[in-house]
């Protein structure tokens, strides 16, 4: 029996920690942290470590499903597969329109670095603007708060030079969300308490992270708004705010003031069921520190009002100046993304909405993607513009969309249902065709996917200079039949005979970091992961080569300092959106 023991990149979320992968005769069967992986310490979560018994999965996939007359499912060759694919897209293009035709992208594309990109290029090829994804569902006030406050161009203070955090709505020491550093996020909290940071919790749940905090608002379910507001109002009221970074950096300070007056701590304590002496504590805790940052996770997002919640916590960090400043490391210096100098600065703030509307209930695209609630709602409305095919790429309608029934009605009535999943997963049994693609230890990566976290949200991504790239590990389950998503849009689009683009971009809506890159792909083959990878990477700060030759990964010793905002620099940051 061949055993050997690899480092590679846990990519069940997208925190993608350092792992040891153990293989025999081909098979990964067991996954532990990477004690040589620097600023990681070893760590892994039960996910990561379960990722043999997900790939070696009796009820995993390992060919392409074809459904029959009788509902059953019969096994078909991949290539056959797109060939009839290919065709039935062609006839419904031909019949209604590039408007007939939408995508939904869910979280397990995570795995797979080249599936969004290619599949995108598709979807731009045929004319499509059909993009849906899960970031309308699970957390698009991230995305639209950002577009209303603005951004920071350098990002915020750091995690690991503060003296104080707020964390609404995540647990950080259990799941590496959004709210904590992702390289040992129970170790790195830990450190943070051992020097002096104190930590505020605002949400519900009495989590392991509300255990460490010196102030847990256990607040009432769907109160984070008025919270909010409560916590701004005190800052202003007792003068806690950073006055000449709000001078030079924001606009509508007065406005924000009026709108939060009636926000006291006693009717804050009233309606959210918190103590009034926990508000102020809170308050002041952080109104008073030299460092430190708020962030809204997934918790927030998923209540009323989400949208303001989000807001409030950017306008918090705006009053207390918690922006990276002139002559500090940049947070996020990049690696396999392009060199770029971060300045102390605001990114402007620009529209929520777009032009493009839909067909149900007056929505419009925004800026976290186009309503991805509304999707079953414009399957089943008849008329132009009504959607016939539909292509899953790692997400689960039937579990994910609101109102399951209306969503198994939607997916009945397409022409054409693809779901690319490794399962037969709720959805999959109302498929036409089912295809199942290589697992990520079978496939090449780098990290450069969580670096470009930063574009879509603040405190987001390593705050170091971290990169690493892993190969395939593992080798595909012997005699199947799998091909990786990128493959197979760009299969569908060699039979359909278009031109695919492959885009690199580097910012979020109007606010660019560096142009982005955009390179006509050669049709006459189907490019290798690798190979797309090289195109991901083609102006990394550090050459992906020398990303490689450290194969446990590495803190590269980059002197990154935030510049001084440039004097031509005429955007502010927005307090007082309506």
């Amino acid at each position: 029996m061949a055993t050997s023991v690899t480092p590679g990149i846990c990519r069940n979320c997208l925190a993608y920690c350092p792992i040891l992968v153990t293989v025999e005769d081909g098979r990964a069967v067991k996954v532990t942290g990477d004690p040589q992986a620097p600023a990681f310490d070893g760590y892994s979560c039960p996910k990561g470590r379960a990722l043999p018994a997900q790939h070696n999965d009796p009820a995993r996939l390992k060919h392409p499903l074809q459904r029959q007359a009788d509902g059953s499912f019969a096994k078909i060759d991949s290539g056959l597969v797109m060939d009839q694919v290919a065709a039935k897209i062609q006839e419904v293009l031909a019949r209604h329109g590039p408007r007939s035709v939408a995508m939904y992208r869910g979280s397990g594309q995570v795995s797979h670095p080249s599936s969004a990109p290619i599949m995108g290029a598709w979807l731009r090829a045929i004319g499509s603007r059909m993009n849906f994804s899960a970031a309308s569902i699970d957390k698009p006030a991230e995305y639209t708060s950002v577009a209303m406050h603005g951004n920071w161009h350098a990002g915020m203070q750091t995690f690991e030079t503060s003296d104080t955090w707020i964390v609404v709505g995540a647990n950080p020491v259990i799941a590496k969300s959004n709210g904590g550093p992702l390289n040992n996020p129970g170790m790195r909290l830990k450190e943070a308490q051992e020097r002096g940071m104190k930590m505020i919790v605002i949400d519900p749940r009495r989590t392991e992270t509300a255990r460490r905090a010196a102030v847990h608002l256990q607040l009432r379910p769907g109160t984070d708004a008025v919270l909010l507001a409560g916590l701004i109002h005190i800052i202003l009221a007792e003068d806690l705010t950073d006055v000449e970074f709000v001078r030079e950096n924001a606009v509508g300070l007065a406005e924000l003031r009026a709108a939060v007056a009636p926000y006291t701590a006693e009717f804050v304590a009233r309606v959210a069921d918190v103590p009034v002496a926990q508000l102020l504590d809170a308050a002041r805790i952080f109104g008073r520190a030299r460092r430190g940052g708020v962030v809204c996770s997934t918790g927030p997002s998923f209540s009323t009002h989400s949208n303001l919640s989000y807001y409030l916590a950017l306008c918090l960090n705006t009053l207390c100046g918690r922006w990276a400043r002139s002559g500090d490391t940049a947070p996020h210096p990049n690696v396999l993304l392009p060199a770029f100098a971060p300045r102390a600065q605001p990114y402007a703030p620009y529209p929520v909405l777009s032009d493009r509307a839909m067909r149900v209930f007056g929505l419009m695209e925004n800026a976290s993607g186009v309503p991805t609630a509304a999707l079953a709602d414009e399957i089943l409305l008849e008329g132009e513009g009504q959607i016939k095919v539909l292509l899953c790429l790692g997400g689960n309608p039937v579990l994910a969309w609101p109102d399951q029934k209306k969503t198994e009605a939607a997916l009945s009535k397409l022409e054409l249902l693809v779901v690319l999943d490794y399962r037969m997963s709720a959805t999959a049994d109302y498929a036409h065709y089912v295809v199942p693609p290589p697992m990520s230890l079978e496939l090449p990566g780098t990290t450069q996917m969580v670096e470009s976290l930063k574009y879509y949200g603040v405190s987001r991504g390593y705050a170091m200079p971290w990169a690493q790239y892993t190969p395939a590990i593992a080798s595909v389950p012997e005699g199947s039949d799998l091909i990786d998503d990128g493959a197979f849009f760009f299969g569908l689009a060699q039979r359909m005979g278009l031109q695919l683009e492959w885009i690199n971009p580097r910012g979020q809506g109007p606010n660019q970091e560096s142009p982005a890159q955009t390179v006509a792909l050669d049709m006459t083959r189907v490019p290798t992961v690798d190979e797309l990878i090289d195109l991901a990477c083609t102006d990394a700060r550090v050459p992906l080569d020398v990303v490689k030759s450290h194969v446990h990964g590495h803190v590269y010793d980059l002197d990154v300092r935030v510049l001084p905002r440039d004097p031509q620099c005429s955007a502010m940051l927005q307090l007082a959106t309506r």
